[in-house]
């Protein structure tokens, strides 16, 4: 597939374009990445663009809808397969966030769950947003999960790339993005595919 080199301000353009081109009603976008792609600077140059188009946004962070540690952390905090298949409350995400911007949704988005720092409901006052505006999540194993969304957006890195760069106490998680690309091909179902190996040049794949 061809591969296109951008600028980062350049790529942040793109997808502002592909978000404008998805029509005037809401639009969801799923920006997945791992925790080294840094999927959340994406998801958030994206906000100061959109709204220079009138279209107001509610950021909203995946980490911020996981489950319980009763839940999440049942088979140890170290288990890959937990971390895949039990950590994010995928229910949670669609009903508060995602759902409500479908067809006839009521427009209020409920930008924050879970407070994990201190393992309660975190005490979030919904937000109405208008017609016309744009919800951007950001997270870790996003696809793959039947999240509703207008656009969805993957930040690729090599496996050689991902584990250089997870901290050593983070590398448990690395068979969980192994599993995830074997079982979901992000690459081939994501909307668009950011390659993220070196930040200051992205490319986009097409």
């Amino acid at each position: 597939m061809p591969i296109r080199p951008l600028t980062p301000e350049a790529l942040t353009d793109e997808i502002v374009a592909a978000v404008d081109a998805a029509g005037p009603g809401y639009v969801r976008v799923l920006v997945d990445g791992a925790p080294p792609a840094r999927p959340e600077v994406l998801a958030d140059a994206l906000v100061d663009p959109l709204r220079v188009r009138s279209r107001p946004v509610v950021r909203v962070s995946a980490w911020e809808f996981l489950r319980p540690a009763s839940v999440r952390l049942e088979r140890g905090r170290t288990d890959p397969d937990s971390f895949y298949d039990d950590w994010l409350d995928a229910g949670g995400l669609v009903r508060e966030v995602l759902a409500p911007l479908g067809a006839g949704g009521s427009g209020w988005v409920l930008p924050r769950l879970w407070d994990v720092a201190v393992d309660r409901a975190a005490r979030a006052e919904r937000v109405d947003l208008p017609p016309g505006g744009v919800v951007v999540v950001d997270g870790p194993l996003l696809l793959g999960r039947g999240l509703p969304a207008e656009l969805t957006v993957h930040l690729a890195l090599s496996a050689t790339v991902l584990a250089r760069r997870t901290p050593p106490d983070e590398a448990w998680t690395l068979p969980a993005y192994a599993r995830y690309a074997d079982e979901v091909d992000p690459l081939a179902v994501a909307d668009l595919v950011v390659r993220a190996d070196h930040p200051d040049r992205p490319a986009l794949q097409s």
